[in-house]
């Protein structure tokens, strides 16, 4: 490798890794900001808080990648412009698609290293991160509860004024107001001495034991005259235990998140084979329901009668004319029930498939997805690297409003093109590259303009013709004012 190779790598690898690691660090405070709600107040201890960190670190790297590489490149090409070492370059005879050579080939292996995390890390831990949050209240039950507030646990809400044990399980001063089956207000509330919380690994289900309580339910009576003395029911206990579905518990609004969808936890074969399941079972329903639709007329009584009459004579326009009264008022009947249940059979089912439709999009936006994020590392250094040589400005200035904007517009088109395709408005394969498809005339327009060493703009080539423009009407119009 040449003394000017070894230079331009070491320079991007510096940059470049710098960038990854800050970048890296910003994604991650935004990731503890969108799951506060999950960790402040709930008492956990750090080696949860890690592992929570941890299973949610290789999500950000789609992200972060393409960004770190377009950073990495205008820095790089840019200060090298800058300070003039690429006329240094040029005047010696090496042109910037030789200067960029070695750098390809490390954004190439960057790439497969890319599409590998894609495919065999983001999976594992998305799992695990998913499986994490769903049984982390298993693992540490009280962490449900904050001390001093109201919690939303399933059927209840629950306050606790301490907590203490070894896990935090031992509650002291608990009040619940128990939720109604119904929208209206709290009915029952509940208040104990003490309490404790009792899980198991093996269980679903999170033991409340409550000691030396009361419990007031409010009456509604029949008359409306007496609801103005709010009578109520007061009993009190020894002990009560509530039961609590774990999978209530940590509820947030992270649910638009899409998590109980499995497309992200699966790697390319998976998908592949998951896909090809999905289609079976979509297809198989279509013909299941196409020959099931017909058999819900029930008229098929009443074809014998138009059978018979047909060998006799040929058929009258009006076929009711073929049958008395009674007849005529039970096909009537029959058409109309039988109406209304197909029409509601069809919407279900057409629900239906648009659901099983959209978890196929989903899935094989997921398949398409793997390759984008490699795809992503070339498309962003063609961008980088031309547009760093061409404003010659280094630093953490004006590269980093040029990177910010490309990606923004990257990231945008990449999130509507993938939400378009998941409802069916374009295909998959649109959704998932619309982003690559739109900037990489981009890519290769800046490196066409870097190579022969023309500006960002070419400004001549938009003010000659207005300028030829003006002169001809001046000609025109006022000849005394132009002499040949």
């Amino acid at each position: 490798m040449k003394i000017l190779d070894k230079y331009l790598l070491k320079t991007f690898l510096i940059t470049f890794t710098t960038v990854f690691v800050i970048l890296f660090f910003i994604f991650i405070l935004q990731t503890v900001w969108l799951f506060i709600s999950e960790l402040a107040g709930k008492d956990l201890d750090l080696i949860l808080v890690v592992k929570f960190l941890l299973f949610s670190m290789p999500r950000i790297i789609p992200l972060v990648l393409p960004l770190s590489v377009l950073l990495a490149s205008i820095m790089t090409f840019g200060n090298l412009a800058e300070n003039y070492e690429f006329a240094a370059m040029k005047s010696s005879g090496i042109s910037l698609q030789r200067a960029m050579r070695v750098l390809i080939i490390f954004i190439l292996l960057l790439s497969i290293v890319a599409f590998w995390f894609s495919n065999n890390v983001i999976p594992f831990a998305e799992y695990k991160f998913v499986n994490f949050r769903k049984n982390i209240a298993q693992a540490k039950p009280a962490m449900a509860i904050a001390e001093g507030q109201f919690n939303d646990v399933g059927f209840y809400n629950i306050k606790v004024n301490k907590k203490s044990g070894e896990n935090g399980n031992i509650l002291t001063g608990v009040t619940i107001h128990e939720k109604p089956s119904n929208m209206g207000e709290n009915k029952t509330v509940i208040k104990a001495k003490n309490g404790e919380l009792i899980s198991s690994e093996k269980s679903s289900i999170l033991k409340l034991v409550l000691n030396d309580g009361y419990y007031y339910q409010d009456v509604t009576p029949k008359k409306y005259e007496d609801r103005a003395k709010l009578p109520f029911v007061k009993g009190a206990f020894k002990k009560q235990i509530i039961n609590i579905d774990l999978s209530e518990l940590n509820k947030t609004d992270t649910e638009n998140e899409n998590i109980n969808s499995t497309s992200s936890m699966l790697n390319v074969n998976e998908l592949r084979y998951t896909l090809d399941s999905l289609n079976k079972n979509r297809d198989n329903e279509v013909v299941s329901f196409t020959e099931n639709i017909n058999q819900r007329v029930g008229l098929s009584k009443f074809v014998a009668v138009i059978k018979e009459n047909k060998k006799k004579k040929s058929l009258p326009n009006n076929l009711l004319s073929l049958y008395d009264t009674k007849q005529k008022k039970a096909i009537l009947d029959m058409a109309s029930s039988n109406m209304t249940s197909t029409i509601y059979s069809i919407e279900s089912t057409q629900k239906e498939l648009k659901d099983k439709q959209r978890d196929i999009n989903k899935h094989l936006t997921a398949l398409y997805e793997k390759f984008v994020i490699a795809f992503a590392c070339f498309l962003m250094f063609f961008i980088g690297a031309p547009l760093g040589a061409i404003i010659r400005k280094g630093g953490l200035g004006l590269p980093i409003v040029f990177a910010v904007l490309i990606f923004i517009t990257f990231h945008f088109i990449n999130t509507f093109g993938k939400r378009l395709s998941q409802e069916g408005g374009m295909t998959p394969f649109l959704g998932a590259w619309m982003s690559s498809i739109i900037l990489s005339p981009l890519a290769i327009l800046l490196t066409y303009r870097a190579t022969n060493d023309n500006g960002l703009v070419n400004f001549d080539a938009i003010t000659t013709p207005v300028q030829q423009l003006f002169q001809k009407i001046s000609e025109r119009f006022f000849p005394s004012q132009n002499p040949k």
